[in-house]
C-alpha cells in the first residue's frame, strides 16, 4: 500500500461512518473549489505541467473507480469504458493513458458529464462503505483516495491560477476580501536547531504516504533556522541588489535556466514590482507577506545572497516538530500567503518551503507492490523536497513528515523559502 492509517472504530451510525463522512466532505470540497469556474475555464491547459480543472475532477474520480470500486464492489459497472484511458495519470500497471500535454484538447466529455461521473462514483462509494465487513485494504484505499484528492485540490488552485494569468485581463478566480498590506514585519531571527542524532520520518498508525517512511535516525550538525519565511520586502532587496544579474549567486543549472527564460522577478510579480497576480486578481505587493512562487534555483540564490542557505529536510523536520504548531492552509479561505503575527515566536507563512535535499528514498524504503506502488517511489530522481504546506493545502492533509517534491525550475506552486545557517 502507498499509505497507512489507523482505521476508526465503527460508531452508532453504521460501519465506516467516519471514513464515509470524510470521503463526502473531501469530494464536496473539490466541487466547491470548481464552482467559480466556467466550462471554458475548466477546459484550459495552460502548460504541460498543469491540468484542466475538469481533468482533476475526473482523475480523482477515476482513482476511486480503478483502485476501490472495480476491486471491492461486486459486479461494478464502470461509468464509461474509455474513461480509464482519458483520466489515468501515470499508473502504467493499469494500462495506457492519454498524453499529459494533450489534456487540454479534451473538449469532451463535458463539464456536466464529469459532474455526472462524480455523482455516479460517489453513490457507488457510499453504498460500498455502508456494507459490513469490508476488507481492511478497501478502507485503506478509500482513505488514500481522499488524500490523493486533497493533493489535487491544491493542484486545481495552482493550475487555474496559472491559467487565469495567461489572460491579459488578469481575472480573479474568486472574490475574497483582501486586507491592507501589513507593512513592517518582525526582523528575521534564527533559532538554534537540535544537533546530534535525531529521528525523522513517520512513525505510528496515523495516515501517511509511503515516502514518509521508514522512520530512521540521522545526524544533524549545529545549525539555526529562521523563525519565519523570507518576506516580499527581503526578496525585493535581493532583486534591487542585482540578484538576477549576478551569476556568482546561482547554481550553474539555475543561471542557465534564468538566462533562457528571462527571469528577473518571482512568477506572478508584475513589472512594477509593486503588484502581483493572485487568485483574487491583481493586488498590491504586501512587503511583510512571505515571498512565493519561487523556483528552487531562486530560493537557493536568495539564500546565498542573504549569507545563509536552505535547510536540509532533516533540519526542517526537526525544527517543525518543536516549533511549527499553527499553520496557514486552504481552510483559511484566503488563497494567498499572509504574514503572521509579528509577535509570534515562529510563523508558518502559508508557503511550501524549499529544502536543500534531493527527493530520494529513506534508508530501507521499498515501494509497495502493484499499481498503487507507483504513487511516489518512481519519482525519486531529479527533484527537490519542499516541506510545510501552503495556503492552498487542506488543513487536515498537513503533517510534519509530509514530503512534497518538484523539479527545481518549478515556479507555479506556492513555494517560498525559510533560511538556515551553520553554527
Amino acid at each position: 500500500m502507498a499509505a497507512q492509517h489507523q482505521l476508526a472504530p465503527e460508531g452508532d451510525h453504521g460501519p465506516n461512518r467516519r471514513l464515509l463522512d470524510r470521503l463526502l466532505r473531501v469530494r464536496a470540497t473539490t466541487e466547491w473549489l470548481s464552482e467559480p469556474l466556467s466550462a471554458e475555464d475548466q477546459a484550459i491547459q495552460s502548460m504541460p505541467d498543469a491540468s484542466p480543472t475538469k481533468w482533476h475532477r475526473a482523475h480523482t474520480t477515476w482513482f476511486f473507480e480503478e483502485f476501490v470500486l472495480s476491486r471491492f464492489q461486486p459486479a461494478y459497472q464502470r461509468f464509461h469504458a474509455d474513461y480509464g484511458y482519458l483520466f489515468n495519470s501515470y499508473y502504467n500497471a493499469v494500462g495506457r493513458m492519454h498524453p499529459r500535454p494533450q489534456r487540454g484538447m479534451l473538449s469532451r466529455p463535458s463539464v456536466d458529464e464529469i459532474g455526472a461521473y462524480r455523482a455516479y462514483v460517489d453513490g457507488q462509494l457510499t453504498a460500498l462503505l455502508q456494507q459490513e465487513n469490508l476488507p481492511r485494504q478497501a478502507l485503506e484505499l478509500v482513505l488514500l483516495g481522499t488524500h490523493h484528492e486533497q493533493q489535487h485540490q491544491e493542484l486545481l488552485l495552482t493550475d487555474i491560477k496559472h491559467t487565469l494569468f495567461q489572460n491579459p485581463l488578469l481575472p480573479a478566480y474568486r472574490a475574497v476580501e483582501v486586507s491592507a498590506p501589513a507593512g513592517d514585519t518582525a526582523a528575521l531571527r534564527f533559532i538554534p536547531g537540535q544537533e546530534g542524532v535525531v529521528s525523522m520520518g513517520h512513525a505510528g498508525d496515523e495516515f501517511h504516504f509511503d515516502n514518509e517512511t521508514p522512520a530512521h535516525k540521522t545526524y544533524l550538525q549545529p545549525h539555526a533556522i529562521a523563525h519565519r519565511p523570507a518576506s516580499n520586502a527581503e526578496y525585493l532587496a535581493f532583486i534591487r541588489d542585482g540578484g538576477y544579474r549576478r551569476p556568482e549567486l546561482w547554481l550553474s543549472d539555475g543561471w542557465s535556466t534564468l538566462q533562457q527564460r528571462g527571469w528577473d522577478r518571482p512568477y506572478y510579480w508584475q513589472e512594477d514590482l509593486e503588484t502581483e497576480f493572485t487568485l483574487t486578481g491583481r493586488q498590491p505587493l504586501d512587503p511583510s507577506s512571505p515571498v512565493c512562487h519561487l523556483s528552487y534555483y531562486e530560493a537557493d540564490a536568495f539564500a546565498r545572497w542573504a549569507g545563509a542557505r536552505l535547510p536540509t529536510e532533516a533540519e526542517w523536520e526537526s525544527f517543525a516538530r518543536t516549533h511549527l504548531h499553527q499553520v496557514q492552509s486552504l481552510d483559511d479561505g484566503y488563497f494567498h500567503p499572509r504574514a503572521g503575527d509579528p509577535g509570534a515566536p515562529v510563523q508558518h507563512g502559508g508557503v511550501w518551503e524549499w529544502t536543500a535535499s534531493a527527493y530520494a528514498p529513506y534508508p530501507g524504503f521499498h515501494p509497495p507492490p502493484g499499481a498503487v506502488g507507483e504513487y511516489n517511489g518512481k519519482f525519486m530522481c531529479n527533484q527537490m523536497v519542499l516541506r510545510g504546506g501552503s495556503c492552498a493545502t487542506p488543513g487536515d492533509h498537513l503533517r510534519t513528515t509530509y514530503r512534497n517534491f518538484f523539479y527545481p525550475d518549478a515556479r507555479w506552486q506556492f513555494a517560498g523559502v525559510r533560511l538556515a545557517r551553520d553554527l
